[in-house]
């Protein structure tokens, strides 16, 4: 039975993958392990009924698997991993929660009009953690050489960062975190990661209204 996937399809571009990373996550988890699969665009501003009908909530990212459709991407990960345990992808319970905070403080600086309120700091305090993890263990992945699922979970995000905040904050990963740049650089060339990525316009689209609501 072939795999089916639901994500995001770009703001104003239905036609083009769309800019939520959690779709990504699951579009990474998929090519990482080589599966072959059929990818449904949802466009999330005119939902379809049929897509309401599987994922009551409207949200994305929803896999069909085995004649079920799933949703909530922790899910799609873990059964994807269950299922199909080869090339593995699971990481080690002790640096799963590795740069788990990184997201939302980004959002909440990227959103942020106060330049005192601290978030600009908080996101600092976390990718300090990331350049501190990522310098004190071999690499070039968070739980070593191999890539695994908390770098598919942090791609998608940092590039979110890299590309929301450059565009409107002019603000970008200081240099004096080294190890998280290139960490940065290891995960955006991954081939996996070339293909599922959504294009820089619409990251910026997708986040307008949030920035300037």
């Amino acid at each position: 039975m072939a795999l089916e996937i639901c994500v995001k399809a770009a703001v104003g571009a239905p036609d083009h993958l769309g800019d939520c990373p959690f779709s990504q996550r699951a579009l990474l988890t998929l090519e990482e392990k080589n599966l072959t699969y059929k990818i449904h665009l949802i466009n999330l501003s005119d939902k379809p009924q049929w897509f309401l009908d599987i994922s009551p909530q409207g949200k994305v990212p929803v896999l069909k698997i085995d004649d079920k459709w799933v949703t909530d991407s922790d899910v799609i990960v873990g059964i994807l991993e269950e299922k199909y345990p080869d090339p593995p992808l699971k990481t080690p319970p002790e640096f799963a929660s590795v740069g788990s905070n990184i997201f939302s403080t980004f959002g909440t600086f990227l959103k942020s009009k106060d330049s005192n309120d601290g978030s600009e700091q908080a996101l600092l305090h976390e990718l300090e953690a990331l350049e501190n993890h990522l310098k004190s263990h071999d690499g070039p992945f968070i739980a070593g050489e191999r890539v695994s699922a908390v770098d598919l979970s942090l791609a998608p995000k940092l590039y979110h960062l890299q590309v929301a905040l450059g565009h409107f904050k002019s603000w970008s990963v200081p240099a004096s975190l080294p190890h998280v740049h290139n960490y940065m650089k290891d995960l955006f060339s991954l081939d996996s990661f070339e293909k599922t990525k959504t294009e820089e316009k619409y990251v910026i689209s997708g986040w307008a209204p949030k920035v300037n609501p």
